[in-house]
């Protein structure tokens, strides 16, 4: 026995009751797709700023989304004469509970999508259970959710495989209580049409709690439309259930955001997956409700079937993408390797000692960990610059490894999974400027030039960022080549190359021509973004290929060349929760290269004007150089993130030019772009500057960073949100490139 439904063939004869139900579901879907989008939208613009969007955000939208169509839908199910009117009013209460109760799982942190699942698949089972749903599984119906789920395969990629199997689980599970919810006995009532419109309502409301945040999005244009398929074959599990694995298993939830590089990313696919799933429901409706005498025989569902298996086959082993494409586990280790004592000789032989150390210090102590991830098969990577290991597998991996006495904890490493096709390249449409721009002449970068004749040669500089165009002419000329100077470990491009064009950008505003500040430098480049997002494992490929540089192909713990390490780095990036860093994830990293005397300059992010807004690493760490963002009038910009760090460490450190700043771009053109991204290289060259003026101050970087806060020029510390101590928010002041220079000509 499901739902008490009310007996009897009788029909509304009030058409003012017709009204009012019909205004309900309409309501109900204006409501919910209002809620649901609103808090979508709410939740991105939190994480964008950096602010983080409390554990209760999602469960208070869905509960307030099941109360604004609930309560209406209490009325129509006990008010009116109709049995048909109270029985629509029945299922969208049904329906309204089922998403305020399903959406209290989005309480789940994103990045623990597997934990997820799994109660999403146990939740709606025991509503299923609780309503004592039967479903019917005729073939047509799997046919049809087949063919909804088509675009998916072509569009999306699967997960990890613990991934895949919950997800799987989860959309049989919602299919049943579909078909609980709109069981036999809902079916007898109504007729295609009508039934059809208020068991798409239903299934609006059930497809809004299904789903991480952004997942429900899609969901809800996928599976209403399946209400009339849905009543003409008088049952909606197989259909449900099928076609909510495309949301579900197809496509990461953490990647359904605008922090993803374009507009041709996950978000535009996914919704492109959404509106094609949605025109195929529309179809199989209109064509079962058109041919259901027809389709009857038996032999009709089998070939369906078979028809649309073939084709989502070939549909997936061609332009898909095969295959599981799951996150992987970073495991840090709680034996670090002692560096102290790294001090004195020349700039090569303490990298070089700093490499020593490390290597060996990995090589030892990850010697037993890894003989059992070789011995159960378990694809991992070693890492020396952190102690560190990342490992493929799921929960249950990351449980083992969390129990063992010598792992410190255990972190996800983000991986993106591959799209249908690449979101193409960032062009700028500003041609070169003739003269040096103004964030150059504020900081005084160009009278280095002409009046003492510094521009950077001797220094190199090394850029891990999404990438660097190295057929630009501001940059062409400056890339020191060989077959160490560029690493992809994202793309493994073979060339310096860059789509998103960030990289592009900040490496012009630290060594371009015309737009650099230290013009006259080498570089060498890392992609440790791609499409905008990162993990702690790609981070710290690039830091370590920048301590010790290593051939296409080769071994980093045997084939590191510290002796070709750059001399200063220029870091646009931060690693937050949603990449799978805490806080101190990067931390040993930034304290090897400082023991090994390369200097770290980093952005302290864009999410101003809050007070302790910098806390994404590695901004907030004591041995990295944290650049803030000042405009043309020296005034730090709203967007530029405010200390103090951890432990009430002052940040940042200093302030550059950051706003509306004009830089390279891929394809040879020019674009101004803002952001402490963009502040952070000027500091960069800055230190190129001093140290090509001055070699005896290679390494030596207590004395370097002293010389740029003395010589640093007071800023405007602008507007904050809440009582920040002004050298959080300015720092020691704005970089003067002319009298850091001067000043590191004279320092011993």
């Amino acid at each position: 026995m499901a739902y008490p439904y009310p007996a009897g063939p009788e029909r509304p004869t009030s058409p003012w009751v017709v009204v009012a139900a019909a205004s309900i579901g309409v309501w109900a879907v204006v409501a919910t797709v209002l809620c649901q989008a609103v808090g979508w939208l709410a939740d991105q613009v939190l994480l964008v700023t950096g602010l983080h969007t409390p554990a209760w955000t999602w469960p208070v939208v869905a509960i307030v989304n099941a109360v604004l169509v609930g309560t209406p839908s209490v009325i129509l199910a006990f008010v009116p004469r109709s049995a048909a009117i109270r029985t629509a009013g029945r299922v969208w209460l049904a329906g309204a509970a089922a998403l305020g109760g399903l959406g209290l799982l989005r309480a789940v942190p994103q990045p623990q999508n597997e934990f997820y699942l799994a109660l999403l698949a146990l939740l709606a089972a025991g509503g299923a259970i609780l309503l004592r749903g039967r479903p019917s599984l005729p073939a047509l119906g799997f046919a049809a959710g087949l063919a909804v789920l088509l675009p998916w395969l072509w569009i999306g990629a699967l997960g990890g495989l613990a991934e895949t199997v919950l997800a799987l689980l989860a959309a049989a599970a919602v299919g049943w209580l579909a078909a609980a919810i709109l069981d036999a006995a809902f079916w007898d009532r109504y007729g295609v049409v009508l039934g059809g419109f208020i068991a798409g309502v239903t299934l609006l409301l059930l497809a809004a709690g299904v789903g991480q945040a952004g997942a429900q999005l899609a969901a809800m244009l996928v599976l209403p439309p399946l209400g009339f398929a849905a009543a003409a074959l008088r049952s909606a599990a197989p259909l449900v259930a099928v076609a909510a694995a495309g949301p579900l298993a197809f496509i990461d939830p953490e990647e359904i955001t605008l922090l993803l590089s374009s507009g041709r990313d996950l978000p535009a696919w996914a919704a492109i997956a959404a509106a094609v799933s949605l025109a195929v429901a529309v179809l199989v409706g209109i064509g079962y409700g058109l041919a259901r005498s027809r389709l009857a025989h038996r032999w009709a569902g089998a070939v369906a079937v078979v028809v649309v298996v073939i084709a989502g086959g070939a549909i997936y082993l061609g332009p898909g993408q095969p295959g599981l494409h799951g996150e992987r586990l970073f495991v840090i280790l709680k034996s670090q390797a002692d560096l102290t004592g790294v001090t004195g000789g020349s700039h090569e032989a303490r990298v070089a000692s700093v490499y020593g150390r490390l290597v060996e210090h990995a090589q030892s102590s990850q010697a037993d960990l890894r003989r059992t991830l070789d011995r159960w098969h378990l694809d991992h990577t070693p890492y020396y610059l952190l102690n560190a290991v990342e490992v493929e597998g799921g929960p249950a991996v990351r449980a083992w490894l969390s129990r063992r006495d010598d792992v410190d904890r255990v972190l996800l490493s983000q991986r993106l999974r591959p799209l249908p096709a690449n979101p193409g390249v960032s062009h700028g449409d500003e041609p070169a400027p003739s003269a040096p721009p103004w964030n150059i002449t504020l900081i005084g970068a160009d009278r280095a030039a002409s009046q003492l004749g510094v521009d950077g040669s001797g220094i190199v500089v090394g850029s891990s960022d999404s990438g660097v165009d190295g057929a630009h002419p501001a940059l062409s000329g400056g890339f020191r080549g060989g077959d160490d100077s560029w690493y992809d470990p994202w793309n493994h491009t073979r060339t310096p190359t860059d789509r998103n064009g960030h990289g592009t950008h900040t490496l012009g505003s630290a060594v371009g021509r015309t737009v650099g500040v230290a013009p006259g430098a080498q570089w060498v480049g890392c992609v440790n973004l791609d499409r905008n997002l990162g993990n702690p494992a790609r981070y710290l490929d690039c830091m370590q290929f920048m301590l010790a540089p290593f051939p296409y192909g080769g071994d980093p713990l045997t084939d590191g060349r510290p002796e070709r390490a750059p001399h200063v780095l220029t870091n646009s990036w931060g690693c937050p929760p949603i990449e799978g860093c805490d806080q101190g994830a990067l931390r040993g990293a930034t304290a090897a290269m400082a023991a090994a005397g390369i200097f770290f300059a980093a952005a302290a992010g864009n999410t101003g004007p809050f007070c302790g807004s910098i806390d994404d690493p590695p901004a907030p760490y004591a041995d990295v150089e944290t650049v803030g963002a000042v405009d043309r009038r020296k005034e730090v910009t709203q967007f530029s993130s405010r200390g103090p760090a951890e432990s009430d460490l002052a940040k940042p450190d200093l302030v550059a030019p950051g706003d509306d700043i004009l830089s390279a771009m891929p394809g040879g053109g020019y674009a101004q772009l803002s952001g402490t991204s963009m502040a952070t290289p000027h500091v960069a060259g800055v230190v190129a500057l001093m140290w090509s003026a001055n070699p005896r101050l290679v390494g030596d970087i207590p004395r370097t960073r002293e010389i740029l806060r003395d010589t640093a020029v007071s800023a405007s510390p602008g507007d904050s949100t809440g009582e920040c101590a002004p050298v959080d928010v300015t720092g020691a002041g704005m970089v003067d490139a002319y009298a850091a220079v001067q000043a590191a000509r004279t320092a011993s």
